[in-house]
């Protein structure tokens, strides 16, 4: 989408190695965070208050589930043309684990405020990995392994949402007591 000062036909003066312009919180028309209205002022203090702490624990989250990760991968490599086992697991289990997570940090107890951005964003977020499913099915998109490639595909899909549902059911049933205190 052409911007407004750029004219068709003329050569285009603008560096493409520069970078872009600072982007101010005043010019934004989408919402960042549907909480907050960036046109109210008091609002726009809301973004910058604790977002360092947050962004370092889901940083933080997302190095140890990376590495829990990789250790699944290297326990479980994937030789090529075959179903990828690793990441299959991985994917599975992360989406169990983001089930139970969100019943215990919505049903169960109130959580420290920094939970959910570790847990779910960082770790759960690092541990799981769909770019590499991604990856693997179109590497099994070869002669011979196209089958392959689509079993996994729609296999991958339906374990993943399987296993929130089951990451649900399970510590639902589980019947642990609400405690709902929040805690620091």
């Amino acid at each position: 989408m052409p911007d407004a000062d750029h004219q068709p036909g003329l050569t285009d003066q603008r560096d493409p190695v520069a970078p872009p312009d600072p982007i101010d919180p005043q010019d934004l028309t989408e919402p960042i965070d549907p909480d907050v209205d960036l046109r109210v002022r008091s609002h726009r203090g809301e973004l910058r208050q604790g977002q360092a702490l947050v962004l370092a624990v889901i940083a933080l989250g997302g190095g140890l589930g990376a590495l829990a990760r990789y250790g699944l991968a290297a326990a479980l490599p994937t030789l090529p043309g075959r179903f990828p086992w690793g990441t299959f697991l991985t994917n599975a289990a992360g989406c169990f684990l983001i089930g139970v997570l969100m019943v215990v940090l919505t049903e169960v107890r109130s959580a420290h405020r920094l939970t959910r951005p570790f847990l779910g964003v960082g770790f759960l977020g690092g541990f799981t990995t769909f770019s590499t499913y991604a990856v693997e099915t179109r590497g099994l998109l070869q002669p011979g392994s196209v089958p392959l490639a689509f079993g996994y595909l729609g296999a991958t899909v339906v374990a993943a949402l399987l296993a929130v549902l089951a990451g649900v059911a399970l510590t639902r049933a589980v019947g642990v007591r609400p405690e709902r205190t929040v805690r620091p």
